[in-house]
């Protein structure tokens, strides 16, 4: 009874998943988990692996034995009860009589369980959040999702519910990956940094876990199968790229999942069963607008070092803050055209600042600029002034094209248009490349699915910069409708941009200064 592993696999029942009373033994992940358990614990995993039972249990033995207080967050209040329902009262109800009779136990909501043994008093609580207090045990369940339907718990989570846990104690969360943005994704990428840079770990340090599908031992199947050529060829990946060596068996089993999940399609499967911690995030993010795109671009490394090409002009694509009162944020994207390829050598977004910060800032960098372009809205009159955006941008010495006005549906399809054409600076548009991955529709709670519309987040406004890019360009060769006129405009633009390789801006001249022809 004092050796915390026996008590783990003999003393606890819970439901397997044919709903069956069985008593509770630890896993191959399980063992793992609980001889390597560290303070701060980032866990990347396949799906029905018994996470979250596995620390339900051992948090529940904490708060009995050990008289810790424990926290369990899910992402709905559904998932908070059902956790509590079906692991942790259950495992309470079916532990021996002898132990149950040492405590005086009480039930403050339908969620906790606060138990007293002389003077000592411990509490396991499951919700969707945890802020007051503090405990010394904490998981978190599907971070990832919680991330993508309901970003501002996630970072909630974060800035609250991480605070409640002293340095010293425990705070383990899991997820499969849902995207390569989010509370989770960052958690992971700090851990797995960390990890291959040998870094000594302190208490404060997050300690990362994978368990990709091939590890489990269930994980095969036996039989031939037809196997298509596309994932013969992943299979031969893992084992030229990452010596990975499947059995025949572990393919069957692949396959079989692979078919079930999405028939033509991977995405579900490297999210759900990934077989490295890298193609984990080389997934779906659940509504995203430019998923198919940006997995694309990272695949074929167009998400790379991008020089700046100083005899191109460098063009500029804004969104303008709607909130005149407030000075909201603004984004730009700064662009060249070389040849039939877009390059997004850098990026800026600000909010609390009014156009001469911008425009400041424009001067500031030696590029020589092209033409720069803003949304529909920057006509609009201002209150007070009388006058327009682009009229005081005007006076100020920057001249706006104006782009077209087009259904927010067509703006996406023109992005997902451009998006193969397209390089990124991954430092100076590293934002902007984690905007785009982000991007997507409003998850709506009473329908269960998402709206038809964007979700408004920190995402928002460098994306809608990019679509204006996307809506406005004028490389009318690149999609098919050869312009003769904008060609020759723009031969024009460049011969007057040719300025060597020197990087700096020609005496005199003023970079804001529109191209004249």
């Amino acid at each position: 009874m004092k050796d915390k592993r026996w008590r783990i696999n003999h003393l606890y029942w819970i439901k397997d998943k044919e709903g069956k009373r069985v008593k509770f033994r630890m896993n191959w992940m399980q063992e793992i988990l609980f001889k390597n358990l560290w303070y701060l614990n980032v866990i990347l995993k396949s799906r029905q692996l018994g996470v979250t039972t596995f620390f339900c249990i051992l948090y529940l033995d904490d708060v009995i034995f050990n008289g810790k207080d424990a926290g369990l967050i899910a992402h709905t209040l559904d998932d908070a009860k059902k956790i509590f329902d079906t692991k942790i009262r259950y495992a309470w109800d079916n532990l021996p009589k002898t132990i149950k009779k040492e405590f005086k136990v009480s039930a403050e909501n339908v969620r906790e369980l606060q138990f007293q043994r002389g003077d000592k008093v411990s509490t396991i609580y499951v919700g969707t959040s945890l802020r007051g207090g503090t405990v010394q045990r904490l998981h978190v369940s599907e971070l990832g999702t919680l991330d993508q339907k309901y970003p501002a718990k996630s970072e909630e989570i974060k800035s609250g519910s991480f605070n409640t846990v002293q340095a010293g104690q425990i705070i383990t969360v899991e997820s499969t990956s849902k995207g390569a943005d989010g509370v989770f994704a960052d958690l992971c990428k700090v851990a797995i940094q960390a990890e291959r840079m040998g870094k000594k770990l302190s208490n404060m340090d997050w300690k990362f876990f994978f368990f990709p599908w091939w590890k489990h031992p269930d994980y095969k199947l036996d039989g031939r199968f037809v196997i298509p050529v596309i994932l013969h060829e992943y299979f031969e990946s893992l084992k030229q790229k990452y010596d990975i060596n499947l059995t025949g068996e572990q393919k069957n089993w692949y396959f079989k999942k692979w078919e079930q999940q999405n028939i033509g399609l991977q995405k579900s499967m490297k999210s759900e069963y990934p077989s490295t911690p890298e193609e984990a995030f080389l997934v779906s993010t659940e509504g995203a607008y430019f998923e198919k795109g940006m997995n694309k671009a990272m695949e074929e490394n167009r998400i790379t070092k991008v020089p700046w090409v100083p005899r191109l002009p460098v063009d500029t694509w804004w969104d303008l803050g709607i909130d005149k009162s407030r000075k909201d944020s603004m984004s730009i994207v700064f662009a060249q055209d070389v040849g039939l390829e877009v390059h997004i050598i850098d990026f800026y977004g600000n909010s609390g600042e009014g156009l001469v910060h911008y425009i400041n800032y424009l001067r500031e960098k030696p590029y020589v600029y092209g033409r720069h372009n803003a949304p529909h809205d920057i006509k609009v009159e201002e209150l007070g002034t009388g006058k327009t955006r682009k009229e005081t941008a005007q006076n100020l010495g920057l001249k706006f094209d104006v782009v077209e006005n087009i259904p927010f549906a067509d703006g996406i399809n023109a992005v997902r248009m451009m998006l193969p054409t397209c390089w990124f600076d991954e430092e100076k548009a590293g934002e902007l490349v984690k905007a785009l991955i982000s991007y997507r529709k409003e998850w709506d709670d009473n329908l269960g699915k998402f709206r038809d519309r964007p979700l408004k987040n920190w995402a928002s406004d460098p994306a809608d910069a990019f679509r204006m890019m996307a809506v406005g360009h004028k490389d009318h060769q690149r999609l098919g409708f050869y312009d003769k006129e904008e060609e020759e405009l723009r031969k024009i633009r460049e011969s007057q941009a040719n300025i060597g390789d020197n990087p700096f801006t020609p005496e005199g001249y003023d970079p804001l200064r529109p191209f004249e022809i």
